[in-house]
């Protein structure tokens, strides 16, 4: 909610409700409870089916930076389609010429660690995970990528990012 401050103009009156909405609702939107969102999860080539499993995004947004965090669990319906998995973002990514990062841990039996790749203008962001134990490349998360995604696996993805608006 947090927004522009207001110019204030010499000889203005002030009232109760302007201070209001200049200072206290700013300060409560701050402070406010993160706002839940469902991203949409597709891939490459064909998209997964979430079937029961449960993919909840939840972000806060103070002026334009944006803290958001996406949790998808695997459920025993869930299809994991083909091709590389992106996600959407709460809000578009500013045009700052550069990616920002962000984490990601898949835990499927052991956690693997990974990072989140969120491009200029960007209104998705990629998981990119270590393909095996012992390399540091990187590879976009997939049904078979870093293992093979099964039932009660977790996808944990957590990113802070500037937005365009």
């Amino acid at each position: 909610m947090t927004f522009a401050p207001r110019t204030w103009v010499v000889g203005e009156v002030v009232s109760a409700a302007l201070m209001n909405q200049e200072i206290r609702d700013q300060f409560n939107s701050i402070f406010a409870a993160w706002s839940t969102y469902t991203p949409t999860w597709t891939a490459a080539t064909t998209n997964p089916v979430l079937g029961n499993g449960t993919l909840v995004g939840r972000s806060m947004k103070i002026g334009r930076t944006v803290i958001a965090h996406i949790n998808l669990t695997m459920g025993s319906t869930t299809t994991y389609g083909s091709g590389g998995y992106s996600f959407d973002l709460p809000a578009t990514a500013s045009n700052a010429g550069a990616a920002y990062i962000g984490n990601a841990h898949l835990l499927a039996g052991p956690r693997w660690g990974g990072q989140i790749v969120i491009s200029p203008t960007a209104t998705t962001t990629s998981p990119f995970m270590s393909t095996n134990a012992t390399t540091t490349s990187l590879s976009q998360l997939a049904a078979t990528v870093p293992v093979t995604l099964a039932s009660t696996h977790q996808l944990r993805m957590t990113a802070v990012y500037e937005a365009a608006a």
